[in-house]
């Protein structure tokens, strides 16, 4: 220890040894003491989503992304010109703000979806009802693997019961089983992907000057978007995982 030292002689130590004390990645401790034997069932639909889908068996990824803000600027934005980028205002009046349900067909990176104005287990159940359901009978596939997390919206304890009695009730000619991903593991659902694609092009920077504008935003570009769409180029793999697992 010393009382004072040059901030040149503490930058030359750390360079000699080095360590770089300002650069982090983030980590995450996996808390789910059965985070293989769920992940896995996922991981095995991903690799063979191709093949089961032309065997009338879907795969599709369902979540939500959330609180989607609509911000009006204050002030004018400034278009891009010669050697200069957008200039946005970074002021703004929150006119509201929309939740995005959507699905993600793994085979082919296809995605559907709708806005709501809550996020409660009533509005994912409309999502599959209205969005969901219809599409899966216009493909008349068997059966539909369903891939989610432990999020709160999708009611864990009450979905598969939910959609069985559905099934019964309408008289579905295909069933749907659910897959649940491990605890706080929303990095395996291939949707999210997706979500940051969505946010990188069309959310940011953020500037719409209402919520219906927002919406109708995110419903373009779920259409253009599906206009030239590819299945996620996933590289995760079982033998990744139990290789992983066994090594810690």
């Amino acid at each position: 220890m010393v009382v004072s030292i040059v901030t040149s002689t503490v930058w030359r130590w750390l360079k000699s040894e080095r360590i770089k004390p300002w650069r982090f990645h983030t980590w995450m401790h996996c808390i789910d003491d059965n985070f293989v034997e769920k992940a896995t069932p996922a991981l095995r639909l991903y690799a063979q989503a191709k093949f089961l889908l032309s065997a009338g068996f879907w795969v599709v990824c369902v979540d939500e992304k959330t609180s989607i803000q609509a911000r009006k600027g204050l002030h004018p934005n400034k278009a891009v010109g010669v050697e200069h980028t957008d200039l946005f205002a970074a002021r703004y009046v929150r006119e509201g703000a929309t939740h995005l349900f959507a699905a993600l067909s793994v085979a082919e990176g296809l995605i559907y979806g709708c806005c709501s104005s809550t996020k409660t287990f009533v509005d994912f159940q409309t999502f599959l009802i209205s969005v969901l359901i219809p599409e899966t009978v216009r493909r008349g596939v068997r059966h539909i693997y369903l891939i989610l997390d432990n999020g709160s919206t999708h009611a864990p304890k009450q979905l598969q019961a939910w959609l069985n009695q559905k099934q019964k009730e309408e008289g579905w000619s295909f069933t749907v089983e659910v897959f649940w991903l491990p605890k706080y593991a929303s990095w395996l659902d291939q949707i999210e992907i997706w979500f940051s694609i969505l946010q990188r092009k069309l959310l940011t920077p953020n500037d719409f000057p209402d919520r219906n504008t927002l919406k109708q935003r995110i419903t373009d570009f779920i259409s253009r978007h599906n206009d030239s769409a590819q299945p996620i180029k996933w590289s995760y793999t079982v033998a990744q995982i139990m290789e992983k697992f066994a090594t810690n």
